[in-house]
């Protein structure tokens, strides 16, 4: 049923490519926001998804210990990246399908198998909502939750106050210390959800990993409204999986009383 709906999807594309022409995203090429060629380097970006927490040091203590396992579905690069910035800027519903396809993939990677779990995205900031028109993690969850029945969705969470600091561009350009303090306490679960996500295993849900301290900040706020945050997915990491720490292995649970404000920066960051 998927393949019959991803080949109506592309017939449909071909037909207003011939009305409105498009180039794709990524190459230039002409008629599709996104080529057969490049939609096959995605494919073959986001094969193998892997735990991507090693390369996010919000995530991880002095110790080396995991605050929070994660795993991407590719690494954020060439036509995957490319892509991604385009999807963001426009929301072109051909991205989406590709992008979502991905995105399913690293789920049923992390989940292992498991069922029975929500999956709770990550909310975008009001500025980013009201210059796009859309949240582009709902818009890839939408698609991915399509991609895999049985599975709930549990949007959930919502941001708590603006952030103190405000800068252009949103978190771009900060470090990792400054990233923590930006979205520390900047996430709530809604009150009416709270008895919805109250002893279910959640999996968190957002684009790019960068430091980890938004993903870091999702679990905290899920973690006082009693959740059992199991990990969360990303789209694409910015950093390459680490060897010891790749091959689309399955997230661990994370216990529910993990001390999640062991995200904070120390005083050296």
């Amino acid at each position: 049923m998927l393949r019959a709906v991803d080949w109506i999807t592309g017939a449909a594309g071909d037909l207003l490519a011939l009305a409105a022409p498009v180039d794709c995203v990524c190459c230039g090429a002409e008629d599709r926001h996104l080529c057969a060629t490049c939609a096959g380097r995605i494919r073959q970006i986001t094969r193998h998804p892997f735990r991507a927490e090693g390369g996010a040091p919000a995530l991880m203590d002095v110790s080396g210990t995991v605050l929070l396992p994660v795993v991407a579905a590719g690494v954020y690069r060439d036509e995957l990246a490319q892509a991604l910035l385009s999807f963001k800027r426009n929301g072109q519903y051909q991205l989406g399908c590709s992008l979502g396809r991905a995105l399913a993939e690293a789920v049923r990677a992390a989940a292992g198998g498991n069922g029975g779990f929500l999956l709770v995205p990550v909310p975008t900031s009001t500025g980013a909502y009201l210059s796009r028109g859309f949240s582009p993690v709902h818009l890839l969850l939408r698609e991915t939750a399509r991609r895999l029945p049985g599975v709930r969705v549990a949007d959930c969470l919502s941001k708590a106050r603006p952030s103190v600091l405000q800068l252009p561009g949103g978190q771009k350009g900060l470090g990792r210390g400054a990233r923590t303090q930006r979205v520390r306490g900047s996430m709530k679960v809604r009150p009416r959800a709270c008895a919805r996500v109250a002893g279910r295993h959640c999996i968190i849900i957002d684009d790019v990993l960068t430091t980890g301290a938004t993903v870091g900040e999702a679990a905290r706020a899920l973690h006082a409204a009693g959740a059992v945050v199991r990990g969360a997915v990303v789209l694409a990491a910015t950093r390459a999986p680490d060897s010891r720490m790749s091959g689309g292995a399955a997230v661990p649970s994370v216990p529910a009383t993990q001390d999640l404000e062991k995200n904070k920066p120390g005083k050296d960051e």
